[in-house]
C-alpha cells in the first residue's frame, strides 16, 4: 500500500519554532477576521453593491500572486526575517487605513480604492506567508525534521480559518467593526514581535540572483495538485460567504481537532488515496445536508464534518506538494500550496458575494457541484498522476 505518515520529534518544538508557528497563526488570523465582517461593513457603511463587495474581497486572491516572483530575490538580497517583518508591517498599515476611514466616518470612498487596498493586502500577506512558511520556518529546523515542521506549522495557519472569523464575529458584535480592525492590527504587530524574538543565522547573499523567478513562488509541474486543491478551497470560500454564524466556525474548529486525531489514529497505515477521498465525501455529505435539511442538528454536524474534511485534505495535499518537489524546491512547494489554499478561499468569498448574495441555497449548490468535480478529478486523474510523478 502507498501509505505516508509524518513522524513526531519533540526536539522540533523548540522556542524559535513555537514563536514562528504562533506568528503564522496570528498573521493569518488578522486576514481571516476580516472575511465575515468587512463585506458587511462595505455594504452597510460604504453602501457598496453586493457585486462590488465581491469584487473587492476577490481582489485579495489576485494580490497573493503579485510579489511572488520577487520572493527569491528579496530573501537572497536582504535579511529574510526583515523581508517578512516589513511585509507584515505593511499589512498593518493597510488595515489601519480602513480603520481611518471607519473612525472618521468617511462614507464616500471610491470602489477602486477599496479594491486596491484588498489587492495590496493580498500581495503583502502572500509575501509574508511565503517567506515565513517556505524560508524562516525551514531555517529553524534540522534537515530531517523539515517535512514535520512544514506539516505542523501549517496546522497553525489552518486553525486561523476558524479562530480568525470567530474573533472577528465576536469582536464585531461586542464592539463594532472598528474594534475588529484594531484587533487585526494588533495581531500583525504581535506576529512581528514574535519573529523579532527568533535568532536567524546570517547568510551571505548569493551572486547573480534573478530579480524575477519562480523559485520560492510557484512549482509549474505541480499544477494538477494546485488546481485540484483550488477547486476544493473555492467551494470552502463559497460556504464562508453565506455562513456568518459564530457556532459554524466554532464547530469548524471541532472538526479540525477531529482531523488531527484521525490522521494520527484512523489513517496511520491507510492507503494514500483514502484520506483525500474521505475528506471530500465528508464535505459533500455536509453540503448535501445543508442544502436538503433544516434540522437544528445540521447547524452543528455539517460544519464539524466540513472542518474534519478540509483538515484531512489540506494536510495531505501539503505533503503531496512536498513529495512532488525536486531538489531545493521545498520552499517553492510550500508557496504553491499556500497560493492554492488562500486564492481559492478568497475567490470563493468574492464570487459568493458578487453573484449569490441573498441566495445561499444556490451558493451551496454550486459548492456541492465543485466538491463533486474535485472528487472526480482526484480519483480519475490527480492521484494516479501524483504517484507517477512524485520525487520523494
Amino acid at each position: 500500500m502507498n501509505t505516508q505518515n509524518t513522524p513526531v520529534h519533540i526536539t522540533l518544538w523548540h522556542k524559535g519554532f513555537w514563536l514562528l508557528s504562533l506568528a503564522n497563526l496570528f498573521v493569518t488570523m488578522a486576514v481571516y477576521a476580516l472575511l465575515p465582517t468587512m463585506p458587511q461593513w462595505l455594504m452597510q457603511y460604504e453602501h457598496f453593491s453586493p457585486f462590488y463587495t465581491g469584487v473587492s474581497m476577490g481582489a485579495f486572491a489576485l494580490g497573493l500572486f503579485a510579489f511572488g516572483g520577487f520572493c527569491s530575490y528579496l530573501v537572497q538580497r536582504y535579511r529574510r526575517n526583515w523581508v517578512c517583518i516589513r511585509a507584515i508591517l505593511l499589512m498593518a498599515v493597510l488595515i489601519a487605513a480602513i480603520f481611518y476611514l471607519h473612525d472618521n466616518h468617511i462614507t464616500i470612498v471610491d470602489v477602486w480604492a477599496i479594491i486596491a487596498q484588498r489587492f495590496l493586502l493580498g500581495a503583502t500577506f502572500g509575501l509574508a506567508k511565503m517567506v515565513l512558511s517556505s524560508t524562516l520556518i525551514v531555517d529553524t529546523s534540522e534537515s530531517f525534521q523539515r517535512t514535520e515542521a512544514n506539516h505542523s506549522t501549517s496546522w497553525f495557519a489552518r486553525f486561523a480559518l476558524s479562530l480568525g472569523p470567530l474573533a472577528g464575529i465576536m469582536v464585531n458584535q461586542l464592539f463594532g467593526f472598528g474594534a475588529v480592525l484594531l484587533v487585526c492590527v494588533a495581531l500583525c504587530l504581535t506576529a512581528v514581535v514574535l519573529i523579532r524574538m527568533v535568532d536567524f543565522p546570517f547568510r551571505a547573499p548569493e551572486e547573480n540572483v534573478s530579480i524575477v523567478s519562480l523559485d520560492r513562488f510557484f512549482m509549474p509541474h505541480g499544477f494538477p495538485l494546485f488546481f485540484n486543491l483550488f477547486i476544493v478551497t473555492l467551494a470552502v470560500g463559497l460556504i464562508m460567504s453565506v455562513e456568518l454564524d459564530f457556532t459554524f466556525y466554532g464547530m469548524i474548529m471541532t472538526g479540525f481537532f477531529l482531523a488531527l486525531l484521525a490522521q494520527r489514529f484512523a489513517f496511520i497505515n491507510a492507503e494514500l488515496k483514502s484520506e483525500v477521498v474521505t475528506g471530500l465525501i465528508l464535505i459533500f455529505a455536509a453540503l448535501l445536508a445543508m442544502v436538503t435539511r433544516h434540522a437544528v442538528v445540521i447547524n452543528f454536524a455539517a460544519p464539524t464534518m466540513i472542518g474534519l474534511g478540509i483538515g484531512i485534505i489540506a494536510a495531505r495535499f501539503l505533503l503531496f506538494f512536498i513529495k512532488l518537489s525536486r531538489h531545493c524546491q521545498r520552499g517553492t512547494s510550500q508557496s504553491t500550496f499556500i497560493l492554492s489554499w488562500e486564492s481559492g478561499i478568497a475567490l470563493g468569498i468574492g464570487l459568493g458575494y458578487a453573484f449569490f448574495y441573498g441566495n445561499s441555497h444556490l451558493a451551496l449548490v454550486l459548492a456541492l457541484s465543485l466538491i463533486s468535480i474535485a472528487m472526480a478529478l482526484y480519483i480519475l486523474f490527480t492521484h494516479t498522476w501524483f504517484i507517477k510523478n512524485k520525487n520523494r
